[in-house]
C-alpha cells in the first residue's frame, strides 16, 4: 500500500492533499478571499483547519463573511468582537471531544463582521466553515445536546449525519454546515447526485469535502513490521453536463475535496477504514435550501433502502 508520504502528486483545482492548501497557522486553508489557494470560479465557501499546540490560538480578522467553528479533537474558547461592539461579544466555551469519531460536538456559530480569536489550554484540531455573507445573525453556541443527529440510508449505504448548521437548525445568511461519519466498508454521499443549477427541486451549491480517516476500532491497528495504520478511503466526481470535472480521489485525514458542479458521490469506505467528512456548502441562490437531483442511473437504490435495517454500528459513540 502507498503511504501518504509517497503518493505521487495529482495536480487538481479539485482534491488537496494535507498541507497542499496551508497558509499561516492553517494546514488548510481554501476558497476564501485571503487564501493563496482559490481555484477560478470558486466563489461561495470556504474552509480553515489548524492544529494548536497547548496554549496555542488562531486570529481571524472580521470579513464579510460568516463563520462556524468546529472542534474537531479537544476543546477551545472562542472570543468574538465585532468592529462596533455588539451584545453578543464574549467568549464562549467548546468542549469539544477527543476526535470526531467519539460523538458529535458543540460549535459556534459567529455571525459577519465578526473577529475570532480561537485558543486551546491543551491543544488540538479545529475547522473553521465560511461563507461570504451580508445579513447579519447573532452568534449562537449550540450545545451537545442541540445538535440533530440523523442515521441516513440503510445497510451498506448507512451513514451518520450531524446536522448543526442546517437551514432546520441554525439561522444563517449562506452556508449549510454539517458533518459526515461512515463506519467501514460502507458507501457514503450515494446515489451520487448533484446541487449545481438554480432549477425546479434543485439549488446551485457549491461543497467542500474535509476528511479524517480511522482505523476501525473493531479493527486490529496494524504494526510498524505490518506498514502501519494508513486509514483511507474514496471519493468520486464527475460531470453533469458539459462543464469538465473528474475526480477520484484517494483520500485521508486531511484531505479536501471541493465540488463546484456536477455529480458526486460515493464516498468510499474499504475495510477496516471509518471515513468522516465535514459539508460546507453555499451558493448564489435565493434560498439556503440543500435540494439535490440524482444521476437517474443509480437514483433507484433510495428504495432499497425500504427493505433494510441501519447499520447498526451507528451512531458513532467513541
Amino acid at each position: 500500500m502507498t503511504s501518504q508520504s509517497t503518493r505521487v502528486p495529482q495536480p487538481s483545482p479539485w482534491f488537496h492533499r494535507a498541507g497542499d492548501a496551508a497558509q499561516g497557522d492553517w494546514f488548510v486553508d481554501l476558497g476564501t478571499q485571503e487564501s493563496l489557494v482559490r481555484p477560478p470560479g470558486w466563489t461561495h465557501t470556504g474552509l480553515r483547519v489548524a492544529d494548536l499546540p497547548a496554549d496555542g490560538e488562531v486570529v481571524l480578522a472580521a470579513q464579510e463573511e460568516e463563520r462556524i467553528v468546529v472542534p474537531l479533537s479537544g476543546s477551545f474558547a472562542v472570543e468574538v468582537s465585532a468592529e462596533d461592539g455588539a451584545a453578543d461579544d464574549g467568549t464562549y466555551e467548546l468542549a469539544g471531544r477527543v476526535s470526531v469519531f467519539a460523538g458529535a460536538s458543540d460549535v459556534l456559530y459567529t455571525g459577519v463582521r465578526r473577529a475570532a480569536t480561537i485558543r486551546s489550554a491543551a491543544g488540538g484540531r479545529v475547522a473553521v466553515a465560511s461563507a461570504p455573507a451580508d445579513q447579519a445573525y447573532p452568534v449562537r453556541h449550540l450545545s451537545l445536546g442541540e445538535v440533530p443527529v440523523e442515521l441516513r440510508g440503510a445497510g451498506q449505504l448507512s451513514r451518520e449525519v450531524r446536522n448543526f448548521g442546517t437551514p432546520a437548525t441554525l439561522e444563517a445568511d449562506r452556508f449549510i454546515v454539517c458533518e459526515v461519519l461512515t463506519p467501514h466498508g460502507n458507501w457514503s454521499s450515494y446515489p451520487p447526485h448533484k446541487h449545481d443549477e438554480e432549477a425546479e427541486g434543485e439549488t446551485a451549491l457549491e461543497e467542500i469535502y474535509y476528511f479524517e480517516m480511522q482505523t476501525a476500532k473493531d479493527m486490529p491497528v496494524p504494526s510498524a513490521a505490518e506498514g502501519g495504520p494508513d486509514a483511507m478511503g474514496y471519493q468520486r466526481v464527475y460531470a453533469s453536463d458539459d462543464r469538465e470535472i473528474d475526480v477520484t480521489a484517494e483520500v485521508r485525514s486531511g484531505d479536501v475535496v471541493l465540488v463546484p458542479h456536477g455529480w458526486h458521490g460515493p464516498a468510499m469506505t474499504p475495510p477496516g477504514h471509518d471515513m468522516y467528512y465535514l459539508n460546507v456548502m453555499a451558493g448564489p441562490g435565493p434560498v439556503r435550501k440543500w435540494l439535490i437531483s440524482d444521476d437517474p442511473h443509480h437514483g433507484w437504490i433510495r428504495k432499497t433502502w425500504e427493505h433494510q435495517d441501519v447499520d447498526p454500528r451507528l451512531p458513532f459513540d467513541g
